[in-house]
């Protein structure tokens, strides 16, 4: 087993779990039995997450809390949309989650945040932002 240390440019593979303030679990890598791999630097995590991680080898636990900024980030008024409510086919509820497909063909999720007969406010902003995580990790390997 390599014990390199994580550092800027180092590919890493680990589990993580990402828990909220009430310990439940919001996503899991060992759910589906699948470890991450990212590479320190690549965009993929944010740089405080990336931070956390710097330092840690091969066969490390750790678990650490941020702040909704340095995690998921804060809610942004900006990406709060309105849609004509006749354009659902049925009648959403608040909470529910949509995909709206983009110009390149992905899916973009969004939760209905209120209905009223004329429209529906969708929220775009990541599930998690604004909330205070922890992440559990557990660094399987750390690659040149």
């Amino acid at each position: 087993m390599s014990r390199l240390p994580i550092e800027h440019g180092r590919e890493v593979i680990l589990h993580f779990t990402i828990k909220l303030a009430d310990d439940s679990v919001a996503d899991s890598t060992k759910m589906s039995g699948k470890p991450a791999k990212f590479r320190v630097g690549d965009g993929s995590l944010t740089e405080n997450f990336e931070a956390c991680l710097v330092g840690l080898k091969a066969g490390d636990d750790r678990e650490f809390e941020l702040a909704p900024e340095d995690a998921f980030g804060m809610p942004n008024k900006d990406n709060y949309y309105q849609v004509e409510t006749q354009k659902f086919a049925e009648r959403p509820e608040e909470g529910q989650i949509f995909t709206f497909p983009q110009p390149d063909g992905t899916e973009l999720p969004g939760i209905v945040r209120s209905i009223n007969e004329q429209f529906v406010t969708i929220d775009f902003n990541h599930p998690l932002a604004g909330q205070r995580v922890r992440f559990a990790v557990e660094i399987i390997e750390v690659n040149p």
